[in-house]
Parts: C-alpha cells; structure tokens; sequence
C-alpha cells in the first residue's frame, strides 16, 4: 500500500513539474511565434493589400475583443489620415483552415483587396488560391454589403476550377469578414480617429 501512495506522489509531483515547465515554455515563446507568424505569414499579405500607403501597417495597428476572440486590425493611412484596415479570418477549406487578409476602406466599407495567408490545401489545385490572382482580384472593389459566395450559391464570385470546396472557403472567410467588420465598424471608427496625425 505505501509503495502504491508513494508512486501516486512520484507521479503527481512529476506531472506538475512537466506542466508547469510546459506552461512556462509556452509563456515564454508566445511573443516570438506571434512575431514570426506576423513577419512570414501575414506580412507579406498586408503589404500587397495596403502596397501604397504612407506609414508602416504593421506597426499601425489595435486589436479588439470580438466575443472571445481577439482581432487585430492593421491600419493603413494615405497623407497621414487612416482610410484602411486589413485583418484576417479563416474559412473552412478542403484540407483545413484558409486564412484570408481581408483589406477594406473604412471610408466606402469597399473591399480593397484579399490575399491568403495560410492554408492546408492540395498543391496544384485549391493551394492556387494563395497564388492565382484571378481569383482573389474578384474581391477588389466589392462592398462589404455583396453575397461574397461562390456564383453557383447565388454570390458573386468565380470559383477556381476543381477547387471548389477551396473556393468555398475562401468566400467562407471573406464572409466572415463582412460580419465580423459590420459589427465591430463604430469601434474600428473610433481607434483609426485616434491614430490620426
């Protein structure tokens, strides 16, 4: 019976070492991986979003709780006044989840552009969502009122041929975005005001 007792307090001991050394690993890379998806991941999508504005985006930029997820909006200012942002939402695709940037002009609520971030797709045919940009071109200049489906669900986007659940997706999360931008508008408002020059 001790030898059992005495194995049980080994083993407990043992599991709190492992999960508060785990916690603090993870406590400790968390703003390095936030950095490192940021600079290869999102970057590079802002940046061909937002290519002709006159401040650095990614340093530009607020986050806002929505529900119980925290969203952050990158900024865009054109002569030092905000008239930008992008922010990205995920939609279900194929292989996973496709994330999508999603660039609006906070003046019209038009779409300015969008460009996938991440995706588990199949190469050579939905991962030519991140790649083709005659598919994602069909975004610009939408306004955040439009059915952002595909065309054979009644909306207004092409779908890629033989990648239609990929293409699905991708609209799932432009969608998304849509909602997610007409319910948080009067607090993306008041924190683009607040980064005015």
């Amino acid at each position: 019976m001790r030898e059992m007792i005495s194995m049980v307090v080994v083993l407990t001991v043992l599991s709190a070492f492992s999960g508060g050394m785990l916690a603090a690993v993870k406590t400790g890379t968390n703003d390095k991986i936030e950095n490192q998806v940021l600079k290869f991941q999102k970057a590079p999508a802002i940046k061909l979003i937002l290519s002709d504005v006159s401040n650095d985006p990614l340093q530009d930029r607020f986050k806002i709780m929505d529900q119980e997820e925290e969203v952050t909006f990158f900024v865009g200012k054109y002569d030092g006044t905000p008239k930008a942002i992008t922010f990205e939402t995920k939609g279900k695709g194929f292989g996973g989840d496709i994330g999508l940037m999603v660039g609006v002009n906070i003046e019209s609520d038009e779409i300015i552009g969008v460009a996938v971030t991440t995706h588990s797709e199949t190469p050579g045919l939905g991962s030519r969502a991140k790649d083709d940009p005659k598919f994602v071109s069909q975004f610009a200049g939408k306004t955040m009122d439009k059915n952002l489906g595909i065309k054979k669900s009644g909306g207004e986007i092409d779908a890629m041929s033989g990648a239609t659940i990929t293409s699905v997706g991708v609209c799932l999360a432009a969608q998304k975005a849509q909602e997610l931008y007409t319910r948080l508008k009067p607090e993306i408002e008041k924190q683009t005001a607040q980064m005015a020059n």
